[in-house]
């Protein structure tokens, strides 16, 4: 876990950007849920099938948390991509329903881990073994990112500000290591500079917190001004 995000923090984020996104989503009609979402192949419908699965997902690491029995996110990255695929078939409300009670079971399963469970080992999808405590962050990372992605009007610029810095703060250090460009980084609004190592003399990128964000995770196009990124996650 990242020295200056707490546990806190990252439970404090993910009831602010569960609420976030659910409220986004209360405003999106459901025909609206079957248009393309900002997710390239992606409807509305798919990235709240993704969300909703994301819930079950981290719940499984929770019971692993909590019980010491190895319960991975997914089967296999093609099982999580077939059940988003089936999923996104699924009627509008039954989908709403998915999404709000998955959200409330990790509530609750989270709820339930001691001091020594948080600490306990566990594996994320992307194949890093991680504590516990950073399945907080990871739900809080899903659904303030994809509250944006619903286009139903929340903007980066709507997300908390110590959310935005330690998103940042989480990207910059998977782009370091990782395939891309070098990137020096400074926030106009927050006094806050990062570095990205790569390739290349490091290309300088200056904006607000949100507009960096929004960059660093792929929801801004370099447009020219700066460099086109690889995927994030």
């Amino acid at each position: 876990m990242a020295a200056d995000r707490s546990r806190a923090d990252s439970l404090r984020w993910m009831a602010q950007g569960t609420v976030i996104f659910f409220g986004a989503l209360a405003e999106l009609p459901d025909d609206l849920l079957d248009q393309p979402a900002a997710l390239d192949g992606w409807s509305g419908k798919h990235l709240l099938a993704h969300v909703a699965a994301n819930a079950d997902a981290l719940v499984n690491l929770a019971h692993w948390a909590r019980t010491g029995e190895e319960r991975p996110m997914y089967s296999s990255p093609a099982q999580r991509d077939a059940d988003i695929e089936a999923g996104a078939t699924r009627p509008a409300a039954e989908l709403r329903a998915w999404a709000a009670q998955a959200a409330e079971t990790l509530d609750a399963r989270l709820a339930e881990l001691d001091e020594q469970q948080w600490t306990h080992a566990v594996r994320t999808a992307q194949g890093r073994t991680v504590p516990a405590e950073e399945i907080p962050w990871m739900r809080a990372r899903e659904v303030m990112v994809h509250a944006v992605d619903l286009g139903a009007g929340v903007e980066f610029d709507d997300l908390p500000a110590d959310f935005l810095a330690a998103l940042i703060d989480d990207i910059t250090a998977k782009r370091s290591g990782a395939a891309g460009p070098a990137l020096a980084l400074t926030a106009t609004d927050h006094g806050r500079m990062w570095t990205v190592s790569g390739d290349g003399d490091p290309a300088p990128v200056t904006g607000t917190l949100a507009g960096l964000a929004a960059y660093l995770s792929g929801r801004r196009p370099g447009d020219g001004q700066w460099p086109e990124l690889p995927r994030w996650l």
